[in-house]
């Protein structure tokens, strides 16, 4: 698939069939992701990847709301990025994780990035815990990575809609040629 073409094709999925992601596709958005730019080449972004079914029911529950579709996802990478090597690695890890979505889709995968740093485990309490918080009580986030975000992966159930007509770009975009 050429590269514009994908990008302009490129939807959120949300519903996933059962069928598990192919190892050597799983290979292939990892080598993508580490292949990733990062400020001054600190390389701050890490990876965990997640294929056991119980697991992913757990980090479906990371939030009570905008997570739980992650449940029937058959593969989740969560993008981490390390504190001591870079004060940027959150722009790191969403480069990265960017580039995790992008992998799947060239290989006719759905994603869909739900969003971990900074946000609450329970929407009307927003000072309470934290889903970065849930998720470190049950998995071995190493010391000193803070979780950016989930991709959740796999085949999509549905048919994507067709590509969407930018309508307000020119409001977007200052040009100065």
């Amino acid at each position: 698939m050429e590269f514009f073409e994908m990008v302009a094709g490129r939807r959120s999925v949300r519903t996933f069939t059962a069928d598990p992601v192919a190892e050597e596709d799983v290979n292939r958005i990892v080598e993508a992701a580490l292949a990733a730019p990062s400020s001054k080449n600190t390389r701050s972004s890490g990876f965990m990847i997640v294929g056991e079914p119980e697991l992913i029911g757990r980090i479906a529950r990371m939030r009570d709301y905008g997570s739980a579709f992650v449940e029937k996802a058959p593969l989740v990478v969560l993008v981490t990025g390390d504190e001591a090597r870079s004060d940027l690695w959150e722009v790191n890890a969403a480069i990265s994780a960017t580039y995790v979505q992008l992998a799947a889709e060239a290989l006719g995968l759905g994603s869909c990035w739900v969003h971990v740093a900074g946000r609450p485990q329970r929407r009307d309490e927003p000072e309470g815990p934290s889903a970065e918080e849930y998720l470190r009580s049950f998995l071995p986030v190493p010391e000193g990575r803070r979780i950016l975000c989930a991709v959740a992966i796999g085949h999509s159930a549905e048919s994507a809609p067709p590509p969407r007509r930018e309508s307000v770009a020119e409001e977007r975009v200052i040009r100065l040629r």
